[in-house]
């Protein structure tokens, strides 16, 4: 099976069956939305359709304006549309991070460059929301509260596992998040040996919401740091 082949087939059968604490939900565009799997097919039979292999970035867990409509992680749908040529009837999100990356990925030499070194998925593959204060849901992380982190663990287990059987170098692993998702990989790396090696970068939410003037500075240490592996 190609790389394509091998994630199409991932996405096609994710789903998580087990409990969520009180308050908390979950997002699957995969299950949600029938238009999201013939999507995401011609984006990685696009981008992937080889037996190469790429190194992995590990961001969060899919945010509700990016993957967690789209299906391909730090994608909105405007950045599906303008720089892979690929629509969602009906939807239109824009998401800060996506922003971020795809002008990253731009600088590094265009999606078919970038996505045939690399592999971008999360510590979970489904995002999660909850309800705020003013009544609407917002983007929960899966380390926001040790009972969701406890729920969803075998959960992530099972699915980075899964997805390292795709072709995934295990010299070195990105963290999106230099904070607590790099802690928490850095943890499961010590106690499951997936990589030689972790990496943080800080996370592009974060870089456009508290370093966007700075950001031209992180997308240079972005590409210092992959054009290492090249």
């Amino acid at each position: 099976m190609t790389f394509a082949e091998k994630i199409i087939s991932f996405y096609k059968d994710l789903e998580f069956t087990g409990s969520l604490p009180d308050g908390v939900s979950i997002m699957n565009p995969f299950r949600d939305n029938p238009l999201i799997v013939p999507v995401i097919s011609q984006f990685y039979s696009r981008f992937y359709n080889d037996e190469m292999k790429r190194h992995l970035i590990l961001g969060i867990n899919p945010g509700r304006f990016g993957a967690g409509v789209t299906g391909i992680p730090f994608t909105d749908t405007k950045r599906l549309a303008e720089k892979c040529g690929l629509v969602i009837p009906g939807v239109q999100t824009f998401e800060t991070s996506s922003a971020f990356v795809y002008e990253m990925i731009d600088a590094f030499g265009g999606p078919e460059k970038f996505y045939s070194d690399f592999y971008i998925s999360s510590v979970s593959p489904l995002g999660f929301t909850a309800m705020g204060k003013n009544g609407k849901h917002l983007n929960y992380n899966y380390y926001d509260s040790k009972k969701l982190t406890e729920a969803v663990y075998d959960f992530m287990i099972t699915t980075i596992e899964k997805q390292l059987e795709f072709g995934i170098s295990r010299d070195v692993c990105f963290s999106f998040g230099a904070g607590k998702n790099f802690k928490f990989i850095l943890e499961l790396n010590k106690k499951f040996k997936y990589f030689e090696k972790i990496i943080p970068l800080e996370h592009p939410r974060y870089i456009m919401q508290y370093k966007s003037k700075q950001k031209h500075r992180y997308i240079s240490k972005y590409l210092e740091e992959f054009s290492k592996l090249i």
